[in-house]
């Protein structure tokens, strides 16, 4: 766990912390892989990743880009993680659009079908291998949620399924598409990012002994597992 002064110096420590997973990634395999999040501190991190010094020791031709959740709405939607994502980051680095793997759209070739959507994205992942990322992305939620597994809902007990639907969000649009705690804790470096007063209680019980299921507890990467808090989101620590 690390806590910094503010949103952009944890964003800073992020941004360092991504580039170096997917260079080390990168020296040691022909391609890498990142798992993307969205929110406000989430998509703050890609533009920090863009901007960061290091960024340019990324052979980003070679980097493949996932998506830890998405909102089952229309592709140019601006609430969509992809949006904020391409405009944060992937619009602004030499990525092969070949390797962008965006969760599919309502208006896609599936339609308003969120199960055909989330079968698809599903068989996606297995056809690239990808049962486990190198670096995987994810906010925290004022309730614990992370991607779109929320506290007490089905996909929370998913354990053969890399990606499901969400039909039940408490957070609107109820309908979205998530990875699962079993490819999330097959993902080599997992990174959870967690800003502001409202997450502070979350962040408590996730991180104390009784975490009664919470999904910000339940995710660990393979490897490492790093909480990054600002001040205000650590106070009841």
């Amino acid at each position: 766990m690390t806590v910094h002064e503010s949103t952009a110096v944890l964003c800073e420590a992020v941004a360092t912390e991504v580039v170096r997973g997917l260079a080390d990634a990168l020296s040691r395999r022909p391609s890498a892989s990142l798992v993307l999040t969205g929110g406000r501190a989430g998509t703050a991190v890609l533009a920090a990743i863009r901007e960061h010094a290091a960024s340019r020791t990324v052979d980003w031709s070679r980097v493949d880009f996932y998506w830890g959740d998405e909102r089952f709405v229309p592709a140019d939607h601006p609430d969509r993680n992809e949006s904020q994502a391409r405009h944060a980051l992937l619009d602004h680095i030499p990525v092969d659009p070949a390797r962008i793997h965006p969760m599919p759209a309502s208006d896609g070739v599936h339609g308003n079908d969120l199960v055909a959507a989330a079968a698809a994205y599903r068989e996606l992942v297995r056809a690239m291998g990808q049962e486990g990322f190198d670096v995987c992305l994810l906010g925290v939620g004022e309730d614990g949620h992370v991607a779109s597994l929320f506290p007490g809902l089905p996909a929370m007990s998913e354990r053969d399924l890399p990606v499901v639907a969400v039909t039940d969000s408490p957070k609107p649009p109820p309908s979205r598409i998530t990875l699962t705690l079993p490819v999330i804790r097959r993902c080599d470096e997992v990174f959870l990012l967690a800003t502001g007063s409202a997450k502070a209680s979350a962040v408590a019980t996730a991180l104390g002994a009784n975490a009664d299921n919470l999904p910000a507890a339940s995710v660990s990467g393979a490897s490492r597992t790093v909480w990054f808090l600002d001040t205000a989101a650590a106070s009841e620590l």
